[in-house]
Formats: C-alpha cells, sequence, structure tokens
C-alpha cells in the first residue's frame, strides 16, 4: 500500500469531493501531496487532513481556467519538491440544464474549467512527468459515453476529456509517461449543489439516485489503483460500466432508456435554470 512512496503528486480540484479523497488517499500510500483549487480554505482542510494521518501536503491555490495560475503552480510545486510524478487534473463543474435554456456564457463556464482547464494543466505537467517516467490521470465520466437529457453541455465538456486522453495516450507512447482516463459513475460530491454560475446550494437535496452513490473514499482506491496500473482508461462504479457499454455498444437502446428515463428530469432542471 506504500506504492506511491516518495513520489510527488499534484491535484487540482483537491478541495471536495474526489479530489479531496483522492488527494488523501494518495497520501496513504506514500506520496507526497500538493494539492490545488480555487477555495484556499479548502485545501488547506485537506493538508490538515493528510497530516493529521502523518503524511505530507501542500497546498497550491489555482484556478484552471487561467493558463497562468496553472503554469505558476505547477512550477511552484516543482520548485518546493524538485520534481513531479503524478498530475491528476480534477478540477470540473456541472453546467446542467436543456440544451435550448444554455447561455453562450454557461457554455464557456463549461467547457472552460472541463475541457481547457484540463488540457491546459496536462501541458504544464508535462515537460515535468517526462523526467520521472510519470502518471498523467484525467478525471472524466460515464457522461463522456452516454448522454442524458439536460446534462449536455456536461456531457460534451467529458466527451472532450475522453477525447484528450485518448490522444495523449498515443502521443505520449514509448516515452514513459502514462495518461489515464478516469472515467466514475456517480459518486458523493457536492457537484450536483453548484449552480451554473458557480453558486453552491448547500441545502440542496443531490437529486442523483442515493442508492447508486459511490463514497469518494472508496472512489479513490480504485482511481489510485488505475492511475499505479498506467491503465489507459478506467470505468468504475457497476452502474458506470452499464452505462459505458450502453453508449459505446448499444447507441439506440442507450437512445430508448434515457428518453424513457432521463427524460423526467428535463424539466426539473429548465425550471432550475429559469429559478437563476
Amino acid at each position: 500500500m506504500k506504492r506511491f512512496r516518495d513520489h510527488v503528486a499534484w491535484i487540482t480540484g483537491a478541495g471536495t469531493g474526489l479530489g479531496r479523497a483522492l488527494a488523501i488517499e494518495l497520501a496513504r500510500r506514500g506520496a507526497v501531496v500538493a494539492v490545488s483549487g480555487r477555495r484556499r480554505d479548502r485545501l488547506d482542510d485537506v493538508v490538515r487532513a493528510i497530516e493529521a494521518a502523518g503524511g505530507r501536503a501542500f497546498a497550491v491555490p489555482c484556478d484552471v481556467t487561467d493558463e497562468a495560475d496553472v503554469a505558476r503552480a505547477v512550477a511552484t510545486v516543482v520548485a518546493r519538491f524538485g520534481r513531479l510524478d503524478v498530475c491528476v487534473a480534477d478540477a470540473g463543474r456541472a453546467v446542467m440544464g436543456p440544451i435550448e435554456a444554455l447561455s453562450a456564457a454557461d457554455w464557456r463556464r463549461q467547457l472552460d474549467t472541463n475541457v481547457v482547464g484540463v488540457a491546459v494543466t496536462a501541458a504544464h505537467a508535462l515537460p515535468h512527468l517526462r523526467r520521472t517516467a510519470g502518471r498523467l490521470g484525467l478525471v472524466g465520466c460515464v457522461a463522456g459515453t452516454i448522454c442524458a437529457p439536460g446534462a449536455g453541455a456536461y456531457s460534451a465538456s467529458k466527451y472532450a476529456v475522453r477525447a484528450i486522453g485518448q490522444t495523449l495516450a498515443m502521443e505520449l507512447h514509448g516515452s514513459g509517461v502514462s495518461c489515464t482516463t478516469l472515467q466514475p459513475g456517480f459518486v458523493e460530491s457536492e457537484i450536483a449543489r453548484v449552480e451554473n454560475d458557480g453558486t453552491l446550494r448547500a441545502d440542496r437535496l443531490d437529486p442523483r439516485p442515493a442508492q447508486l452513490l459511490w463514497k469518494a473514499e472508496d472512489a479513490a482506491r480504485v482511481m489510485a489503483d488505475g492511475l499505479w496500473s498506467r491503465a489507459r482508461e478506467l470505468t468504475f462504479t457497476g452502474h458506470g460500466r452499464v452505462g459505458a457499454f450502453l453508449g459505446k455498444h448499444a447507441p439506440g437502446l442507450a437512445h430508448l432508456l434515457m428518453t424513457r428515463l432521463g427524460g423526467r428530469g428535463t424539466n426539473a432542471r429548465r425550471d432550475r435554470r429559469e429559478d437563476l
């Protein structure tokens, strides 16, 4: 369980949810972890949790929609620890609503974080990962293989993350650096409680099926294993694998199911958009 001993890992979006859980898990496995995100208080909380368990961590605030900020963050990590062995681009958001209800600003918020932010994070980390034959992880989603009504912008961003991951796996072939695209199904997080404008509604109930939600800690263990084994693409949670299979191999059936099941949430998402 100490496979990542003395590895230096940098994780974006590490203040909450999957990013936080993965930071704690990699530290448990021996890594020194640099955690990035926009909210310093959340990052400091992650650092305290890791240090309380005997690990080493460092907070590096960073907004992945600002390329200069990304470049500064990775330079700070390397200057402090002398190397970079693992980079996980986890920062993301979910812009929800029927496509006809989304504005250009909504689309830019979605793509700037989930697509441009991921690509820029990878681009600035790779020169350092090449020196260590390191591991790059991109956090996508099962929504990158199967769509649902009311989630078109989010799915578009995760399809793009999958394309970036597949391309990087080809471009990095033979370099010693691996690229793993991580595609979870439903995992506990704040993402479903955040409005399209970024406002957190902590009192809002998570609309995702409670019986399908994985604990973030369980997902983090699977992700860490996938990074270590240098898997090219890792889809997990049972329902996630089923959804990905249907999206890839039975698109007609996926369409039928989503127009019957997913369509019920479309009006609710439209009402949510109009309430803003």
